[in-house]
């Protein structure tokens, strides 16, 4: 019983550091945020089909906001869902990779750093989540722009015990960048909803408690449309 107790405190205890590192972000985002350098990338948005049809779910992004609750309701639905097949990051064997490589899923792309104190106290979360959720029909994309090798962030991520999230890179930062220019991210982490067809549903900036309830609806409801 003891045991249950100090679980059910250190769960609860996670769960507040986030929520106020949520809003410490919130406060950032508001004001200078967690800005990083404008670096040249090939993640240059272009008008294709695919892009044409995105915007067109508008009725979709209404119905995962009301789905985006308690702990994930600065997830807010996109007043125009837009193409992110385009965007292009490194796999976990270092070779290139598009988000239109996981067309037929929904994703919730994540972007982090390990110079980001908000960003790593959410990673937990994240791998429960994807341990939680993840199958064919959906999968949690972590992307770290960490500039340099991969050994900080797989060192991080192996500290931690993270077992079920990828190491998914951008050293470049084009990806936040090109978000950035989408007026998607002001900040550090920042977080995207992306349904099978590669449109962005919902975004929002700042961490979330994914490992929770709320988390798990709203993913219920976004693999649902």
């Amino acid at each position: 019983m003891a045991g249950s107790d100090e679980t059910g405190k250190t769960q609860r205890s996670g769960s507040r550091r986030i929520i106020s590192l949520a809003a410490l972000a919130g406060i950032l985002a508001g004001a200078v945020a967690v800005y990083v350098m404008e670096r040249p990338s090939g993640n240059i948005a272009t008008a294709t089909n695919t892009g044409d049809q995105c915007a067109l779910k508008t009725a979709n992004a209404k119905t995962i906001d009301k789905s985006a609750t308690g702990a994930v309701a600065a997830m807010r639905g996109a007043d125009t869902p837009q193409s992110m097949t385009s965007l292009s990051f490194t796999g976990p064997d270092g070779k290139p990779v598009r988000l239109e490589d996981f067309k037929g899923k929904t994703l919730l792309v994540n972007l982090w750093a390990t110079w980001c104190l908000p960003c790593r106290e959410e990673m937990p979360a994240l791998d429960a989540l994807q341990a939680k959720k993840g199958g064919d029909d959906f999968k949690v994309v972590t992307i770290n722009i960490d500039t340099g090798d991969e050994t900080k962030p797989r060192t991080f991520l192996n500290e931690i015990g993270v077992k079920s999230l990828e190491l998914y890179r951008d050293p470049s930062m084009g990806v936040f960048n090109d978000l950035k220019r989408k007026n998607l991210a002001f900040g550090l982490p920042v977080t995207m909803l992306v349904d099978k067809e590669g449109c962005q549903i919902a975004a929002m900036n700042g961490p979330a408690e994914w490992s929770g309830e709320d988390a798990s609806r709203f993913i219920d409801a976004a693999k649902a449309l």
